[in-house]
């Protein structure tokens, strides 16, 4: 399970890197993995200090840190 939630992680990086913020309901579905999958995926980006999370309205803004 751990390989394939790298996987994924990567998967989002890569997402990011090209189309910029976008939205967690957007990731979700423009990925084809789980949802599950995913959000365990940008925990790991986000506790890596990978990705930045903000909360807006009713759902998530999510973009790479440019830093990091």
């Amino acid at each position: 399970m751990i390989i394939e939630i790298g996987i994924v992680a990567g998967e989002i990086w890569h997402y990011l890197d090209q189309k910029g913020e976008v939205t967690l309901s957007d990731l979700t579905r423009e990925l084809d993995r789980t949802p599950e999958n995913i959000l365990m995926s940008l925990g790991w980006l986000a506790r890596e200090g990978h990705v930045i999370l903000v909360k807006k309205d009713n759902d998530y803004r999510i973009s790479l840190r440019k830093d990091a």
